[in-house]
């Protein structure tokens, strides 16, 4: 009925059936974590965009200004005098 031969490459045949799927679900899970990960960067990308956004924001000048002229009192803030500044040798 069935010669050696034929139940050899039969098993060869399901041998290589078996690594070609174990092949393919491994390149199918990196794949995922792959497009996990940029995924993630994507995300953080934003994140970072949002955060330079809002500092951006924060530090403007005019709303600094505000701000030290409405907490004047309880920060105590005076002009930078001239004799304040110095080089870099005074230190």
């Amino acid at each position: 009925m069935f010669r050696t031969s034929d139940i050899v490459l039969i098993a060869v045949m399901v041998a290589v059936a078996a690594l070609t799927y174990k092949a393919k679900r491994e390149a199918e899970e990196q794949l995922a974590a792959v497009q996990k990960i940029h995924a993630q960067i994507r995300y953080e990308e934003d994140t970072i965009d949002l955060l330079k956004a809002d500092w951006s924001l924060l530090t403007q000048p005019s709303r600094l200004q505000k701000l030290a002229e409405l907490y004047k009192s309880q920060l105590e803030l005076e002009p930078v005098s001239a004799r304040q500044i110095g080089g870099i040798g005074d230190l």
